[in-house]
């Protein structure tokens, strides 16, 4: 979408460099979201970790930076603001 129209952005493969912890702590306040929020229940690691989405922030971070596949994607970051892409429009009120 954003190729489509012609916006410039940086792709980070998520699985090949996941965020670290600060990283996720960082978006996480950008997002101005928990990590609750941003947890895919659906995910096998969800279900292969034993997770209920009710652990500690701190536990559930940890997680998410262990397998990244645990959170939302994708994740748009323009300078002091962010946006998951859930629903894809999202990622254009950044730019």
């Amino acid at each position: 979408m954003l190729d489509e129209k012609g916006i410039e952005y940086n792709y980070r493969e998520y699985t090949k460099e996941p965020l670290s912890v600060e990283e996720i702590q960082h978006v996480l306040k950008l997002l101005d979201m928990s990590p609750k929020e941003v947890l895919r229940r659906r995910d096998a690691a969800f279900k292969s970790l034993g997770l209920t989405g009710d652990e500690d922030d701190d536990v559930l971070i940890g997680h998410m930076a262990e397998n990244p596949t645990l959170l939302q994607r994708p994740i748009g970051v323009v300078g002091d603001r962010a946006a998951v892409g859930r629903p894809p429009d999202n990622l254009l009120a950044l730019v």
